[in-house]
């Protein structure tokens, strides 16, 4: 019986699985509108005082969105307000949708990335994953590594996509 090669294991292909940086933390939204009378009218006293009186300390290195969920129309000083009382406590803070998180945190860092170990090389952005890796996160991925790689497939090594080829 022959002996069974992994080929992929002995290529020069890399593989750039974006679970592999996945940013850890808890993640914990905060709704505006819980401090608004009947949940749409911000009264500025009142909603001063309440987020005075409200324990900042649970949300110690946490990311945290803020967001409201009326349709309440708000002055853009009430979010920045929250973020005042927040930023001591919060290892990140934005302003939207909890989706958007990790969008943000994972541009942050891919910008910071050292691409170098795929320079020339062809690679496979990994496709499959068991954590919530945004497709905004593949779509800045593949820019950066096209800077640097030779080719870019999309998927797994036995059914990769290709997406970019270098021109010679």
């Amino acid at each position: 019986m022959d002996e069974i090669i992994n080929k992929v294991a002995n290529s020069a292909l890399e593989v750039f699985d974006l679970e592999d940086f996945y940013p850890v933390g808890v993640r914990t939204q905060i709704d505006l509108s819980q401090w608004l009378y009947e949940g749409f009218l911000l009264k500025e006293k009142d909603f001063r005082e309440a987020l005075k009186n409200h324990d900042w300390s649970q949300y110690q290195d946490q990311l945290v969105v803020i967001h409201c969920a009326t349709d309440a129309i708000l002055p853009a000083w009430a979010s920045i307000l929250v973020t005042v009382h927040l930023a001591p406590y919060a290892k990140k803070i934005i302003l939207g949708k909890s989706s958007e998180m990790d969008a943000i945190l994972y541009h942050e860092l891919l910008s910071n990335l050292d691409y170098s170990k795929y320079k020339d090389k062809p690679v496979i952005l990994k496709g499959c994953s068991k954590k919530p890796v945004p497709e905004s996160a593949y779509i800045f991925a593949v820019q950066q590594l096209q800077k640097v790689a030779k080719s870019i497939m999309y998927g797994e090594a036995c059914s990769a996509v290709p997406l970019y080829k270098k021109a010679k």
